[in-house]
């Protein structure tokens, strides 16, 4: 129990000191006007596409194919079916729709997923599936709809060649690939890659850190209702909805089902963010989901290792 505990504030160090950082840095104006949407367009169209390439080719196929991949997509994809259905009740616009549902059930699997595993889990590998499952699938789904919404185009064809033309699920694509090919690469290819695509995750939360300064959060008239459905679905809901699934219907063993509990309660990734940022859209419903998830996981990532214990 002492290195599940452990491995919160361990997380917590990692993603809170860029997200520290970028907030001072924002305060202080040093970088500009432009800092934020350059930094978002250079995380999304170069870094990340690394960082998924490197992540997944080195993967242990069976690790990403285990038993935690259907429970974590029925959780996922749940959250994200409610958070939906709320936003459609309320009127809300198609795009704002489509980042809220995410940022309800999208996990914090890479910058504070990959950490959790490793100290509370003890293997990094955990979160693999995971950054699978949200690559390759939530993630195309998610922006072909933005990029419908966007460009007022419904062409199938048109949708499936933009998503596919998207660079973060061609790292991933092409990842995935290399993992399923058992394609070894020397390190001279895989370590300048890994290092580069390494920057994603500290300039992401930097990208985040700016963008509270000198705002509110949970002001009113931001939609804070919308931002405290979609963190309850995110840190209360999803973790029982895994348990229950994990328990009941795929019979996990206790590492197992404890693993994919975890994994439910991770907070909103930052990637959420960075796509609102990309589609002008649902910007603030992200921003502010991330801040109460990212700081709401801690109490309920130690009120599961009490009870696992």
């Amino acid at each position: 129990m002492e290195a599940g505990l452990g491995g919160v504030g361990t997380a917590l160090a990692v993603i809170m000191l860029p997200i520290l950082i970028g907030y001072i840095v924002g305060r202080s104006t040093v970088l500009g006007e432009h800092a934020r949407p350059v930094l978002s367009r250079l995380v999304f169209f170069v870094l990340s596409p690394l960082l998924m390439f490197s992540v997944l080719s080195g993967a242990d196929v069976h690790t990403l194919f285990s038993a935690l991949l259907p429970v974590s997509a029925i959780a996922g994809t749940l959250m994200m079916a409610l958070f939906a259905l709320f936003a459609r009740i309320r009127r809300r616009p198609l795009a704002e729709t489509v980042i809220g549902s995410v940022a309800s059930g999208y996990v914090n699997a890479n910058n504070m997923g990959i950490p959790i595993a490793l100290y509370m889990l003890g293997d990094a590998a955990y979160a693999a599936p995971i950054v699978l499952l949200q690559l390759l699938v939530f993630t195309p789904i998610a922006l072909a709809i933005l990029d419908a919404s966007a460009t007022g185009s419904t062409s199938l064809p048109r949708i499936l060649g933009q998503t596919f033309r998207n660079p973060i699920i061609i790292g991933s694509l092409a990842g995935l690939f290399v993992a399923l090919a058992g394609i070894a690469l020397p390190p001279i290819v895989h370590d300048p890659i890994a290092r580069v695509g390494e920057a994603a995750i500290p300039l992401m939360l930097i990208s985040f850190g700016l963008s509270l300064a000198g705002q509110r959060m949970l002001s009113p008239g931001s939609g804070r209702t919308l931002v405290l459905v979609a963190s309850a679905l995110k840190l209360i809901v999803m973790p029982v909805v895994a348990w229950l699934f994990g328990a009941f219907v795929f019979h996990l063993d206790q590492a197992a089902l404890y693993a994919v509990v975890v994994l439910a309660a991770l907070p909103t990734a930052q990637n959420v963010f960075n796509y609102a940022q990309r589609y002008d859209s649902g910007e603030i419903l992200a921003r502010d989901t991330v801040f109460v998830t990212t700081l709401g996981c801690v109490p309920v990532l130690l009120g599961i290792v009490l009870l696992f214990a």
